[in-house]
């Protein structure tokens, strides 16, 4: 490759506009983490009905967020968000220990969908503000992240309502858009 087939393939990066897809339980407070990524003001958030899409322009990277509603029943509708995701940010409500079985179900169930395979997952830990919520590790082993081999995985604790920890994950969200550019070069 020349210099500048590798200078076409940076400014392609930033042309292409990425996707993101947000999914997790109801009340997880994946709204919430949108707004805050978005550096919008947080009042008082709703069950989505549907989906939000944000842009967020960042590092020369404009992604599509995806926020898509988390009652059981729209979950069945999920699969229809598949196509072209580069990544899959997943939100657990981390002090929720009555649904964290249901999480961790569902989120299997979103791995071992064809059209997610190899898709990047981000999982962000959410409401660490809260006493008695899971640690990083905890979800981790909820989700029985550690047998998952076939992908890109990192679980970011944060709390959306205080908006910590939010700026890691998207960084970690623009450091696997970048590598997954890489390779496909």
């Amino acid at each position: 490759m020349g210099l500048l087939d590798f200078f076409l393939n940076i400014r392609s990066l930033s042309r292409r506009t990425r996707r993101v897809l947000m999914l997790g339980l109801d009340n997880a407070g994946k709204t919430c983490v949108l707004r805050r990524m978005c550096e919008e003001e947080v009042t008082d958030t709703f069950p989505t009905q549907g989906f939000n899409i944000k842009l967020l322009k960042t590092e020369n990277i404009k992604i599509n967020v995806w926020d898509i509603g988390g009652q059981r029943s729209v979950r069945y509708y999920w699969r229809h968000y598949f196509d072209h995701t580069d990544v899959l940010l997943f939100v657990v409500d981390s002090a929720d220990m009555e649904r964290i079985e249901e999480a961790s179900m569902e989120f299997q169930h979103i791995l071992q969908e064809d059209k997610l395979s190899g898709v990047p997952v981000l999982v962000l830990a959410n409401k660490q503000d809260i006493p008695g919520a899971l640690s990083a590790d905890g979800v981790a082993s909820a989700l029985r992240l550690h047998d998952v081999t076939n992908r890109r995985w990192h679980v970011e604790p944060c709390s959306a309502i205080a908006g910590e920890s939010l700026s890691s994950g998207l960084s970690w969200i623009l450091d696997t858009l970048r590598l997954r550019r890489r390779s496909s070069q």
